[in-house]
């Protein structure tokens, strides 16, 4: 899939997931949209030159060449449906408990949300290392700075992580047969859809655009300021 699909899929599971996720209050509902939208990008920082890999220059790049070695190659590692999730989740479960790690997580989240959908914001600064590094390490120093402790953060990374490699194994290309690839290499593809076709760009990401606002709508405050707005026009009409 392309990133600004892994990214909208991304932000559609944490908020479709808010009834569950353990994360109390407006800013914290935010937070945990990003964080999983983000982090649905971070199965591809085995690959030098994906978006997670260029967007931070060397502070990205050179992680990426050591994971790309240790998880043996672009989809493998990376992308089980097991092992993935667990590892990156226990990275994060390590990072969360000190503010400067955390603060570290959530901004590598928002800055891939950030990059992956650029097409849809004004300007370029998220596009640039330096503006993402700006805009990405503030908005996570406010979310944290106005939410208690992040221990959900390490639940975010794997549903995360786990919603990019669902995205994968749609494709042509799929993702490793959890587990058993580390003795025989074999890959899962569920379908025959191609990385960037018209199906994935007209069908697929306003799916999720729609189910991640409705899911907002669903399961945020949002709904008790909507509602009564939708009550007014009905009354209009």
């Amino acid at each position: 899939m392309l990133g600004h699909s892994h990214a909208l899929s991304g932000l559609a599971a944490g908020a479709a997931t808010l009834p569950w996720a353990p994360v109390g209050g407006t800013v914290g509902q935010v937070a945990w949209i990003a964080a999983v939208g983000g982090m649905a990008m971070l199965p591809d920082l085995d690959h030098n030159g994906s978006t997670v890999s260029d967007m931070w220059g060397p502070l990205t790049d050179v992680p990426s060449g050591a994971v790309g070695r240790l998880a043996q190659g672009h989809r493998w590692g990376t992308h089980d449906a097991v092992l993935a999730p667990l590892a990156f989740g226990a990275l994060a479960l390590a990072a969360a408990d000190a503010f400067w790690s955390s603060l570290l997580l959530l901004s590598l989240a928002i800055g891939l949300a950030l990059r992956a959908l650029h097409f849809v914001i004004p300007g370029r600064a998220e596009n640039t290392v330096v503006g993402n590094l700006v805009l990405s390490w503030a908005g996570a120093w406010l979310l944290l700075a106005h939410s208690p402790s992040p221990a959900w953060l390490p639940w975010a990374v794997a549903l995360g992580v786990l919603t990019h490699i669902a995205g994968d194994a749609l494709t042509t290309q799929g993702v490793p047969v959890p587990v058993l690839w580390l003795l025989r290499r074999s890959r899962l593809a569920l379908t025959p859809l191609r990385t960037g076709t018209t199906l994935e760009k007209a069908v697929l990401v306003p799916a999720f655009v729609l189910v991640t606002l409705y899911c907002v709508y669903l399961n945020t405050d949002v709904r008790a300021t909507v509602d009564p707005l939708l009550q007014d026009l009905r009354t209009l009409g």
